[in-house]
């Protein structure tokens, strides 16, 4: 008799989400799925208000990567008053560099959460662990002087983007052309100096490097489970620059095979050219794909592998070290290994404490030159913007009509490129870890978890759904059996 596996909820990821295992009467894997559960629907609430409240509205979507959403709509709202990248009159390096400040930050204190907070109770622990200890008070039990470490590199990750946006979460900087304040030299020094409860940059660069140290304790001991963990092939993505190096900001959109040649360099103004967009009964989150290589080939990976992927050098001395490593076990290859995605994680700590570092020493920070104001002609009512999260290459997509109320909205985020991807990695690992091994257990179901994990998925950013949402109503009985059901399309 034919059996599924049902986890639910997926826990230490940020949403809700589960996932089935269906297995045939042999108990071999027939099909495995990533079930996005919830449904947010900012595309669509977001049209008819001005489109300069764009980024203010649509980083709400996230309690973590908000600036991610707020810089990417900062560059939407930059095309749509003709200040954006294809301008005569772009916005000054003062205004870019600023909000790379932010930018960084985010990418520091996000990817630090995700690293010791959601990810690491697996390292220290192991898989089979007691769920009781396999988490951050477990963590802090286990290695207390680490754990205040994190906690301070986070918190100096937020105190930056306090500095650069106003606030902790969902603070505001970026305003059409620009933004709408520089940082004195005493803010930047503040942040570089540290001061009581808040580290130098010195302390934070040496916290920055403790990811590192732990991917490569936990690899020494356990490289066949690292390695052997569900290794699934794909294309990788990321942003570019000129040299064809990440750029977290801007860039031209790269994509490489599995020997890193170059598959496509893609203008992101011109994306609707190249991808589309499946959907599934089973999840409200959609599939993109390249059009001409299909779904299945075309579907690509993006975020912290697929960064390092794509790459060949960063800008900062330590993490080009720990990059060349990076590269080197890999024979120059693109790494497929779910597992690795930690070690490429810990890496993007390191080059964005280092980046930080040389923004906050610049002295373009405390000029004036912060917004540049396009002539009324120079209205174009459409813009696209796109800066790498730390999960991944994020979109967002406006138009506006010429009162300034926005029509149109599509926004495609990490996790959404990412779909494919977790799906397969979610089948490889119930493939290795639920098939022939007799009584399913939590540790079992655990893996699964762990390969989702690596991801670091936003759900709540990546769920819309195609067509009518249905309301559905379900009375249950005391002995579960249903008593009614009422279905509204």
């Amino acid at each position: 008799m034919s059996r599924k596996i049902v986890i639910d909820p997926v826990t230490r990821i940020e949403g809700h989400g589960k996932v089935t295992v269906h297995l045939d009467d042999d108990g071999n894997v027939v099909d495995a799925r990533l079930h996005v559960v919830e449904f947010r629907g900012f595309e669509k609430f977001v049209q008819g208000h001005p489109f300069w409240e764009a980024p203010m509205l649509l980083q709400r979507i996230c309690g973590i990567c908000f600036v991610s959403h707020h810089l990417c709509g900062a560059k939407v709202l930059d095309d749509i008053v003709g200040a954006g990248v294809r301008s005569a009159t772009p916005i000054t390096r003062t205004a870019e560099k600023i909000r790379r400040l932010g930018h960084y930050a985010q990418m520091l204190q996000s990817h630090v959460t995700a690293y010791f907070y959601l990810v690491a109770p697996e390292m220290v622990f192991g898989m089979d662990a007691a769920p009781e200890q396999r988490n951050i008070l477990g963590l802090i039990d286990a290695d207390p002087a680490l754990m205040q470490r994190v906690i301070m590199l986070r918190k100096w990750g937020q105190e930056v983007i306090k500095t650069v946006f106003g606030r902790r979460m969902h603070g505001i900087n970026s305003v059409p052309g620009g933004v709408d304040k520089n940082l004195s030299r005493a803010e930047c020094d503040r942040l570089l100096n540290g001061e009581a409860g808040l580290p130098s940059i010195d302390e934070v660069i040496d916290y920055a490097q403790d990811g590192l140290r732990l991917f490569s304790e936990f690899h020494r001991k356990h490289r066949s489970q690292v390695d052997e963990f569900a290794t699934v092939p794909s294309l990788s993505m990321s942003l570019v620059d000129a040299d064809g190096n990440v750029d977290y900001y801007d860039g031209v959109l790269r994509i490489v095979d599995e020997d890193k040649r170059v598959v496509r360099d893609i203008d992101y103004h011109d994306y609707l050219d190249h991808f589309s967009e499946a959907v599934e009964p089973w999840s409200y989150m959609k599939f993109p794909f390249l059009k001409d290589l299909g779904r299945e080939k075309g579907s690509v990976r993006v975020g912290p592998l697929a960064r390092m992927n794509v790459t060949t050098a960063l800008t900062t001395p330590l993490a080009q070290e720990a990059l060349d490593r990076f590269h080197s076990y890999t024979g120059g290859a693109a790494n497929h290994m779910t597992l690795h995605t930690n070690w490429a994680r810990a890496i993007e700590v390191l080059h964005a404490a280092e980046v930080i570092r040389a923004l906050l020493r610049d002295p373009d920070l405390q000029n004036e030159d912060l917004v540049v104001t396009p002539s009324a002609s120079a209205w174009v009512g459409e813009g696209v913007g796109v800066v790498e999260a730390p999960r991944g290459t994020l979109l967002h997509h406006y138009r506006a009509g010429r009162g300034g109320d926005i029509t149109f909205v599509n926004l495609v985020v990490a996790t959404t490129h990412n779909n494919a991807v977790l799906n397969r990695t979610v089948r490889s690992v119930a493939e290795d870890h639920l098939v022939g091994h007799g009584e399913i257990t939590e540790a079992m179901m655990n893996a699964v978890e762990v390969g989702i994990r690596a991801f670091d998925p936003c759900l709540s950013c990546a769920t819309h759904a195609y067509g009518q949402m249905p309301l559905i109503v379900t009375v249950h009985g005391p002995a579960g059996d249903v008593i009614d059901e009422r279905v509204r399309s």
